[in-house]
């Protein structure tokens, strides 16, 4: 008898992902001054932040000077001159969204009140970066840097301030109780203004020396609303308030500070103009907070992705070690060397933790590397339009209206057609189509990072048994779980970015975008089929379809499905949308690991088991995209639908028992599908009423028994990604401190 080759096994994964592979995944390999960053955010994360935390620093609501001693460290490291320009005081020429997002996951990798505390610097001047006058700018960038060599003074410090106390805290950012007035206007002299505002669940409060605040006009000399920066020098009240008793985050500052002061009108953030003797700010607050959060969420999601990935060692550490010292685990024994690992639950589970934290971590940098990208289109359109005297908001979205309208013809067209280079070529649509796309991914990032992050950081927590929940557990993954609740509120919660989503996601532009992805995941599994990436296209698919369903249909009641009311509909399709958006941005970061991973050294030897490894993940968290998208989608198309009665309508869709008893001479055995049949004495079966038929949505079932058929070989994939997972090796031992 002949002998067979032995079946090759696949190689494992030998080692955690290294700083090289995770610098091809996220694409900032070439960016040298971002690997000097990484180290140095790192140095500080997991030397002084990792040891105050190890020593109760989170037992205290306070501003404690160990805490304070947080800022001179980041000082020290370059973090706080990350947001400046160089000529600022900073060391990054460009748009900053990548770094800024480096920087949330490697703080937030111990700590996620140590990486508020230094965001919430960011999160002040931003609105001052983004719509400030060039003289604010100039000045409070320079004061917020760090001392140069030979400088002997402190960096300013600053806070932004929206939310207001209770009741209005976390309502409705357009609802302001800070008010401003015109105290004093002399002829041919700047205006003062007089500035009432009270703040909820401030950042920074402790120590700001300066507060870019939202407030309402309330004199008939000033219109509408804008932000105001306030110093803690000017006439009045700067009162920073009682501390807040935060069970989560302690290692940032948090207050509910009180001011009423006296400031120049040049303190109106972006400036204003006279018209007919009323102030009339250039920029209302929503103006700035739009320009300013959909830049900052991503940073806050990032910081719920590192929770997640930082949780995979200690969670090995643990499940190996969890019966050594027993009578019955030996050196040697499977019991001893691989403990709790030895059963597949555990190592299931782990598998959805790490998945997870690779998709939403691919999520939150893609979604910053698209900023980067937006960032210097939008001043070249802004400049562009100047040129072109078009200045009013309409004449604007006017504009833009019909670039987005273009690019979405441009998509459309088959590949090949040469009219679709003018997408790469004209800049004012690059910038609408890549506007469009960002529009989308802040808030995913944002909604899908912090919510469902935050329920598989409790997953892990689990996995550590009751070691989960002490103060001393290792990677502090209880303290994590905790904090990961607070990010799903930081700059607006679930509701608003669902709401914001529901928007975006229906923009032409974009859908054409999506449906150009569909087509991509088709070719990526014809080169790859064990990333997942043909359960997700077809799972891609369902989405579109059922949007447009739901675009045009009505309920039972005759009622319009989508609509802005409609939330029962539209926030759900929302969630669908975040879990096909991350799932397919893990795909991207795997294939760019596999397609770059060869001509690096430190990447090359043991890439074959870290791609293979990834490429599992992929096809489990696609997986778990698809059952999700599923599951909602059908939730929408069906749920809307009244279901029949026993009554004169639903009795015609039955057949009647002496019909089906002659039918069976022409058709014999068809007596056995009859579901639904009323005897002659006019019985039925015992149930609520005849089953629900699927008429008009029998393209969306066969699509559904399509993602079911698709689904095969991804268990298959979670057994190849666990059995890695117990043959890992890992370091000794964390390298901050328990």
């Amino acid at each position: 008898m002949a002998s067979t080759a032995a079946p090759v096994e696949p190689e494992l994964l030998r080692t955690l992902p290294s700083d090289a592979a995770r610098q091809l995944q996220w694409r900032f390999a070439d960016r040298y001054d971002l690997h000097m960053l990484v180290q140095s955010v790192r140095s500080v994360a997991r030397g002084p932040v990792a040891r105050l935390v190890a020593s109760g620093g989170r037992n205290s609501h306070e501003w404690t000077p160990a805490k304070a001693e947080l800022l001179e460290a980041f000082d020290r490291s370059g973090i706080t001159a990350v947001f400046m320009e160089p000529e600022q005081g900073g060391f990054i020429a460009g748009p900053k969204n990548l770094a800024l997002a480096l920087v949330a996951f490697e703080l937030g990798w111990v700590d996620g009140g140590a990486a508020t505390a230094s965001l919430a610097s960011c999160l002040a001047l931003s609105p001052i970066h983004e719509r400030g006058t060039p003289e604010q700018q100039a000045k409070y960038m320079q004061l917020a840097a760090p001392p140069q060599a030979g400088e002997d003074r402190k960096p300013w410090r600053g806070a932004f301030c929206l939310t207001e106390p209770i009741p209005y805290v976390g309502v409705d950012t357009g609802m302001l109780n800070g008010k401003i007035r015109i105290a004093e206007w002399k002829e041919g002299k700047e205006p003062v203004l007089q500035v009432e505002k009270r703040g909820r669940f401030i950042t920074n409060i402790a120590f700001a020396n300066f507060v870019t605040a939202a407030v309402d006009s309330g004199d008939e000399r000033i219109k509408g609303s804008c932000m105001v920066i306030l110093e803690e020098g000017d006439p009045g009240t700067f009162d920073r308030g009682t501390p807040t008793k935060k069970l989560v985050h302690q290692l940032s500052s948090t207050g509910d500070p009180i001011f009423s002061l006296r400031i120049p009108a040049s303190r109106i953030v972006g400036g204003y103009d006279v018209k007919d003797g009323v102030i009339v700010p250039r920029y209302n607050h929503s103006e700035i907070i739009e320009a300013v959060f959909r830049r900052t969420r991503v940073t806050v999601g990032v910081m719920t992705a590192a929770k997640l990935l930082s949780a995979v060692e200690p969670v090995i550490r643990y499940q190996r070690g969890r019966f050594r010292g027993a009578e019955t685990a030996t050196p040697g024994s499977v019991r001893y060397e691989l403990g709790l690992q030895a059963r597949e639950d555990a190592l299931h589970r782990l598998v959805d933790v790490w998945a997870t934290g690779e998709a939403s971590a691919a999520l939150g940098f893609a979604a910053a590397r698209a900023f980067d990208e937006l960032d210097p289109l939008e001043r070249e359109v802004d400049q562009l339009l100047a040129t072109q005297g078009i200045a009013t908001a309409k004449a604007r979205a006017k504009l833009h209206r019909e670039a987005s309208e273009l690019a979405a013809d441009l998509l459309r067209l088959p590949a090949g057609d040469p009219h679709r280079a003018q997408l790469e070529s004209d800049t004012l649509l690059r910038f609408v189509l890549l506007d469009s796309l960002a529009d989308v991914l802040c808030p995913a990032t944002k909604l899908w990072n912090t919510g469902w992050g935050a329920q598989m950081m409790r997953e892990a927590v689990s996995l550590m048994g009751g070691y989960g929940i002490t103060e001393d557990c290792p990677g502090f993954l209880g303290n994590k779980w905790m904090d990961a609740q607070l990010e799903a509120t930081y700059e607006g919660p679930e509701a608003v970015q669902r709401r914001q989503l529901s928007i975006t996601m229906t923009n032409p532009l974009f859908l054409a975008q999506f449906k150009a992805w569909v087509a991509e995941m088709r070719g990526i599994a014809s080169e790859r089929p064990g990333t997942g990436a043909c359960t997700l296209a077809t799972a891609m698919g369902m989405w579109l379809w059922t949007l447009d369903r739901l675009q045009h249909s009505k309920d039972a009641d005759g009622g319009r499905l989508y609509q802005s009311a409609r939330q029962g509909v539209t926030f759900p399709l929302a969630d669908a949308l975040c879990w096909l958006l991350a799932a397919r941005c893990q795909i991207l970061d795997a294939l760019e690991l596999e397609r770059r991973g060869p001509s690096d050294p430190a990447v090359a030897e043991g890439l074959a088991g870290l791609v293979n490894f990834m490429t599992d993940l992929c096809h489990v968290q696609s997986a778990r995209a698809s059952g999700e998208v599923s599951r909602i989608c059908a939730e929408l198309v069906f749920g809307y639908n009244r279901h029949p009665a026993w009554d004169e309508a639903g009795y015609r869709g039955c057949y009647q028992q002496d019909e089906l008893d002659s039918l069976e001479g022409i058709i014999p055995g068809i007596g056995s599908y009859g579901l639904d049949v009323i005897a002659l004495d006019g019985s039925h079966p015992r149930k609520a009423g005849p089953c629900a038929k699927c008429n008009g949505a029998e393209q969306f079932l066969a699509l559904q028994t399509k993602l079911a058929t698709c689904l095969t070989g991804c268990r298959l994939s979670k057994d190849r990604a666990a059995e890695a997972i117990s043959k890992l090796m890992i370091p000794e031992a964390l390298d901050y401190p328990a």
